[in-house]
């Protein structure tokens, strides 16, 4: 049984030696979206997120939206576990998959095909299961011959159908996803989005971080607006987006 559920969480970042890097209040506010603190003559206190509290059973999607530095990254990072709560109690129950870099787990020196073997024992399946799906795979990324060359010859774009195609295997208990779709021209886009929704039905919860409302409002059920590092508003998609476009 999937499950998520924080309570008053805060997390915040240290920043040391601000002085000798001539921080200034205004330029680290701006680039962490986060409120800035004075700990001591020489450092700083961020506080990307702020009294954070909510809960997600089996069935949510969840699609997280915000100005940029808004915390839905640390959220989502929170939420796998990367980032511990400076504050406030974290419960997620049930096997987390992520697709922050899609990439993590890829060499540039192998070809596409040994990437995806690689890159999926590398993610929990067995070297039979990882064979097994290969083919299916390398039909996804559409790459052809070159997926039997070194993954240094590709483009940014190829590079990305090779990560996405191992990255929405399995069938994780929660799903978190952050902005994934620069994966080439709109019909591979389209395309990703189908595959990403399989895997979204195959998912007990997911949490989604995007700028895109079409999306959102096609893949959630649930919205949260963040701003500066606290919740602004959380409830069912049309209604928040709706707000969101009001300028909430």
């Amino acid at each position: 049984m999937s499950k998520i559920d924080l309570r008053n969480v805060h997390v915040d970042f240290p920043i040391y030696n601000a002085n000798a890097f001539s921080l200034r209040h205004s330029f680290v506010k701006a680039a962490t979206g986060g409120v800035l603190k004075k700990r001591t003559e020489n450092s700083y206190t961020v506080s990307a997120l702020k009294n954070i509290s909510f809960s997600l059973e089996p069935g949510d999607r969840l699609g997280l939206i915000g100005h940029n530095g808004s915390g839905k990254t640390t959220l989502l990072k929170l939420l796998a576990g990367i980032y511990a709560p400076t504050a406030g109690d974290v419960e997620v129950v049930g096997k987390v998959a992520t697709l922050f870099d899609v990439l993590l787990g890829t060499f540039e020196e192998m070809t596409g095909y040994e990437n995806l073997y690689v890159s999926s024992v590398l993610r929990g399946k067995t070297c039979a299961q990882a064979k097994a799906s290969l083919e299916e795979m390398g039909k996804f990324t559409e790459l052809g011959d070159y997926l039997h060359v070194p993954m240094r010859t590709y483009s940014s774009g190829m590079r990305l159908r090779v990560g996405f195609a191992v990255s929405t295997e399995g069938e994780p208990d929660i799903l978190l996803v952050d902005e994934i779709f620069g994966t080439g021209d709109k019909g591979f886009v389209n395309k990703s989005v189908e595959r990403l929704t399989a895997l979204i039905e195959r998912a007990g919860i997911f949490v989604f971080s995007s700028h895109s409302e079409a999306l959102v409002s096609q893949l959630c059920n649930k919205v949260m607006i963040l701003e500066h590092g606290e919740i602004k508003a959380f409830g069912e998609t049309e209604e928040i987006l709706s707000l969101y476009r009001g300028g909430v």
